[in-house]
This record gives C-alpha cells, sequence and structure tokens, in this order.
C-alpha cells in the first residue's frame, strides 16, 4: 500500500519481480519510504526525536523478530530471513539524519549520503534477489550501489525545485541553483552517467528471478535521465520531469523481448 501510493512506477517495476521476492522488496521500500516521510513531511512535529524513535523501534524490531508498528514488522521479517547487515540498517539511518541538519553538501558528505540513503537499499535489495548466495551478493554489490547511487542522483535532480525552494536543500556539491549552468549541469550527468555505465555491468549476472523487475527500473530512470539531459538548466528548476503512461507501458514492452531473448 505505501509503495503503492508513492510510487507508481517502483510498484509496477516490482510487480515485475518473481513472486517469491516482491513481499520483500515491498517491506524494504516501506521502511525506507516511512523514514524519508519523517523527515521531509512532519513539519509540525520533532522531527529529531521521531526518527530516533523510529530508529530505535527498528534496532527492536530486528532483535525480537516482531513489531506492533506494521511497517517495521514488515522489514523485520526481511532482515532476519535474509540476513541484511545492520550495518546498512545504521548508514540509512545516519543519512536520514543529515537531512535534518545539512543544507548544503561537500564532495565528502555527499558521498555519505548517497551511500547512506541509496546505495545501502540497493545492497539490501541485492540481500533480498541473492537469496542467501554470499558469491553472487559479493560480485554484484559494486553494481547495486551505482544503480541505487544513479536512481537518487536523476531523482535530485528531478526534484531540484522542490528540495531547494521548499527546503533549502541543496545536495550537488558546489552548485548554485540561483545561477545553475550548463557546465554544473553536465557535470552531474557525468557523474550520473558513469553510476548506470556500472549498474548495467551487473544487470545481466543478477538471478533470473530478479533481472526483469530491476532492468525495468534502470530502463525508467535512464529515460528520465535522457530527457533531462536535453533539457536546459532553468527549466530542470521549474518542472519536474516525468515518463508518460505509453511511455512506461513500451519501455515494459520492450524490456520484456529483451529478457525472454536474454539480451539484458
Amino acid at each position: 500500500m505505501v509503495t503503492e501510493k508513492y510510487s507508481t512506477s517502483f510498484s509496477s517495476a516490482i510487480r515485475l519481480l518473481h513472486k517469491d521476492l516482491r513481499t520483500p522488496i515491498f517491506n524494504i521500500y516501506g521502511f525506507v519510504r516511512f523514514a524519508d516521510e519523517i523527515v521531509d513531511t512532519f513539519h509540525d512535529y520533532d522531527k529529531k526525536a521521531l526518527l530516533e524513535q523510529f530508529r530505535k523501534e527498528t534496532y527492536e524490531a530486528i532483535d525480537r523478530g516482531i513489531s506492533c508498528n506494521p511497517i517495521l514488522n514488515s522489514f523485520q521479517s526481511t532482515v532476519n530471513k535474509y540476513h541484511i547487515s545492520n550495518d546498512l540498517v545504521e548508514a540509512f539511518f545516519q543519512s536520514m539524519a543529515m537531512d535534518l541538519c545539512k543544507q548544503e553538501f561537500q564532495k565528502e558528505e555527499f558521498n555519505q549520503y548517497i551511500y547512506g540513503s541509496a546505495e545501502v537499499v540497493g545492497l539490501m535489495c541485492l540481500y533480498v534477489f541473492c537469496e542467501g548466495r554470499k558469491d553472487t551478493y559479493e560480485q554484484l554489490k559494486s553494481s547495486a550501489r551505482s544503480l541505487g547511487a544513479a536512481f537518487q542522483k536523476v531523482n535530485f535532480l528531478r526534484d531540484i525545485r522542490t528540495d531547494y525552494l521548499g527546503m533549502s536543500r541543496v545536495y550537488f556539491p558546489g552548485c548554485d541553483f540561483n545561477n545553475f549552468t550548463e557546465k554544473e549541469k553536465e557535470q552531474i550527468e557525468r557523474d550520473i552517467h558513469n553510476d548506470f555505465l556500472e549498474a548495467y555491468m551487473g544487470l545481466a549476472k543478477l538471478p533470473s528471478k530478479a533481472r526483469f523487475g530491476v532492468y525495468v527500473a534502470y530502463k525508467y530512470y535512464l529515460s528520465l535521465f535522457k530527457k533531462i539531459k536535453k533539457m536546459k538548466p532553468a527549466l530542470v528548476l521549474e518542472q519536474r520531469i516525468r515518463i508518460h503512461n505509453y511511455s512506461k507501458l513500451m519501455i515494459i514492452l520492450r524490456a520484456g523481448v529483451k529478457n525472454q531473448l536474454r539480451l539484458i
């Protein structure tokens, strides 16, 4: 329910995974979405206290193997079943805490934030996709991190208006969004392009249960990225880029053909 409310694209991609993988991936998305909402929308409350409470309850749920909070109960079941490292959970909470106090990021801080907010989510999902095969997990770790990073950075470009004007956040180091230049935009795009390249290297090696759904998500975000690359910097600041439903359907159909022909 949470995934479908906040992201029709992700929920559609998850439904293209093998049925064994859908529920645990929904469980991960619901958890990270809940934490993200605390730091982004609970403006009338003490966000720091609420995030810390949520963090504490998360570890209690994992340790006990149960929670009265349905989001946390679902998440702990996935963490415990697939033996997801608590280090990934902690890195995620550290990045969420950064959103409460950081408005501009230096390069090292940006890399730390991207790791905790996006790359570890890719790694959590990879634990599920590999279903206990540690050698496969180790082989695909780098690509999973790059895919998470690419998705997050594309979202940053899509949400500049909301993040900057709405919450005064500047994630990309050294950028002045009062004077966002073509050079700055191209530099960001080169970085994202490299993330997509590294992510693609791992797609064909994903277990078959996961490959199609992940490839569809990859192609969806790559399509967003290509649209953004064609835009002038000023226009990126003015509107949030979307992919029309017809284009989404074509992405799924083409990905399905490639998957059937084993071209992924």
